[in-house]
């Protein structure tokens, strides 16, 4: 069996900016809100990092101080997006050098590649680094869906030893649990589902709602991961309507809003992203009071 990246929570952290630069001090105060809430792995520079607005320069930043702030005590996983491989490449050789502890790689989005052009992608970059790499498979946002036929053949690789699944299909994530046997742990990608995906046979999630709640996300996982599903589920039931607010439009911009009303961070985003329209901003509070009371008053 190959060696898990991280076991449990991920957070996919926001990228926090103040005068149209990257705000180091308020992702510092994220980071190590997360580090206090005794999560897993920080994911650096994905979609809700707002990934594809920031320069290299930006994302590898921002992943060296996520590594200082976390002291080594939480994995740091950098996201790799990009539908070039030989791109691809490049970035996660210059992450892998800079430390990051595992990479989170997209499928190739836009070109639309066959199956063997899916695997020769990921094959590529895990050839170039002696880091984990974690497949993530969003087809919502890509227009590609790894098949699990296509999972068993990753899974020969010695170092491609996890999936980030999104596509919210149960019955493709048994088939492809089965097919690519101990070679490869699957992590959810959806907050509203995360408890049943790890009943299935999951590992973990990657999740955006724990920018908020890292504490609740934590222990709905945990609870989950000891099999104490009606306890998860009551939970979950409970974070449920604000896990549905948080992607009322596209991620990361109601995240941003619910962290900024936190006092964590500005609400700014970069284009073509914009702010949270106003007719979601009274619902989202109202939510985001009562989940933040659940945490506080809880656990």
């Amino acid at each position: 069996m190959k060696k898990q990246l991280f076991e449990g929570v991920a957070t996919a952290i926001v990228t926090p900016f103040k005068d149209g630069k990257v705000d180091i001090v308020a992702f510092e105060r994220l980071v190590e809100r997360q580090t206090e809430a005794g999560v897993s792995a920080i994911v650096v520079g994905g979609t809700t990092g707002e990934g594809s607005t920031l320069s290299e320069d930006e994302k590898i930043q921002l992943m060296t101080v996520c590594k200082r702030v976390v002291k080594n005590k939480k994995k740091v996983i950098f996201s790799v997006c990009s539908n070039d491989t030989l791109h691809a490449v490049t970035l996660a050789k210059i992450a892998v050098e800079k430390g990051a502890d595992g990479l989170l790689v997209l499928t190739p989005f836009y070109n639309k590649c066959a199956d063997n052009g899916l695997i020769a992608h990921f094959f590529a970059i895990a050839d170039a680094v002696d880091k984990p790499i974690v497949v993530y498979n969003v087809p919502n946002r890509t227009g590609v869906n790894v098949s699990y036929k296509t999972y068993k053949k990753l899974s020969e690789k010695k170092n491609i030893v996890a999936v980030k699944e999104a596509d919210g299909n149960f019955s493709k994530l048994v088939r492809s649990i089965k097919a690519s046997g101990d070679k490869l742990f699957f992590y959810s990608g959806n907050d509203d589902t995360f408890p049943q995906f790890i009943a299935a046979g999951g590992r973990g999630v990657v999740s955006v709602l724990s920018n908020v709640c890292p504490k609740i996300v934590k222990r709905i996982c945990d609870l989950s991961m000891h099999g104490e599903f009606e306890r998860a589920n009551a939970y979950q039931r409970k974070v449920l309507p604000l896990i549905d607010l948080l992607f009322s439009e596209v991620n990361p911009i109601p995240v941003k809003y619910a962290l900024y009303k936190l006092g964590l961070c500005e609400n700014l985003l970069r284009l073509p992203l914009t702010p949270l329209d106003k007719k979601f901003r009274k619902k989202l509070d109202k939510e985001l009071d009562f989940v933040c009371g659940l945490e506080g008053g809880l656990l």
